[in-house]
Formats: structure tokens, sequence, C-alpha cells
């Protein structure tokens, strides 16, 4: 089950590979997100120290949330993986020139993860010819149905 995606990664980037990471979150955290209050559609990926971070998702906290902890909605997050695909992943960002980017946010088996894409950027014509595929595609599907109707 879906609970957040981000959409501009597909636009801004190639995504070449696709890693399922789980997330260590507060308590607070995945009552919140569990209430459709998280997003990632400015977030970003840093690999720091051999482990791999996620910035800029933002979760805001239910207004119940407990009086003595202080809850921080932007806070940088772990994400949890293997250490085979960390030192897997850490190596194309460092010697491929690839980048890291948050895609979805989801639930597998009650669990709250994040899938992440191995991704390198897009420059502007790239993202024109997309543009044009994808208006090429709508206009086929357009023709087809006006075909049957007539």
């Amino acid at each position: 089950m879906n609970i957040a995606s981000n959409k501009k990664a597909f636009h801004d980037y190639f995504i070449e590979e696709k890693y399922e990471a789980g997330l260590a979150l507060e308590g607070w955290e995945v009552k919140s997100i569990r209430a459709g209050r998280a997003q990632i559609k400015e977030a970003h990926v840093l690999v720091k120290r051999g482990e791999i971070w996620l910035l800029g998702m933002h979760v805001t906290p239910l207004p119940t949330a407990s009086t003595h902890i202080h809850p921080d909605p932007a806070r940088t997050r772990k994400l949890l993986l293997h250490t085979r695909q960390i030192m897997q992943l850490v190596g194309k960002v460092e010697r491929a020139g690839y980048t890291l980017v948050p895609l979805d946010l989801h639930y597998t088996r009650g669990r709250v993860k994040v899938e992440i894409g191995l991704a390198k950027g897009k420059k502007q014509y790239d993202k024109r010819e997309d543009e044009k595929e994808k208006d090429w595609v709508r206009e086929k599907q357009r023709l087809m149905r006006e075909k049957v109707k007539g």
C-alpha cells in the first residue's frame, strides 16, 4: 500500500535500479505516517560514513503527540539495508556518479519501507523528449477511443 510517492524523481532522473529499505522511526512518526501525514517530495538520500540517511522527509506530528517528546518533523532518518547492498550503493554513488533518490513510501507486511532509486540526472532535452513521448501516447489513446466510438 502506497503512502507517499515522489513523482518529481521520475521527471528529473533516469532510475537505473530500485532498492527497498527500512526506516529507523520513532513511535510518534509511525502513528503520523499511518495517519497519512508524510511527504517525500523534497527528500534526498545521503551516504555518510558507510551509512545511508534520508534527509528532508517531512512527517507532521499528530496533535495528540506526547507532551514529554518534542517531535522534529524533518529530522534525518537512517535507512536500514544489508551491508552488501550499502557497499554496492556507496561504490556506485562515489565512483560512477550516480545519486540516490527516494521514490515512494509504502507498507510491506505492516512495516513502513522506503523505495530508493539509483539514478542519473536528466538534461533539459531529455525531459522535453519524455514529455513529447507521454503526449504522443496520450494522443494515440485518444485517437483509438474516437475510432472505436465512430
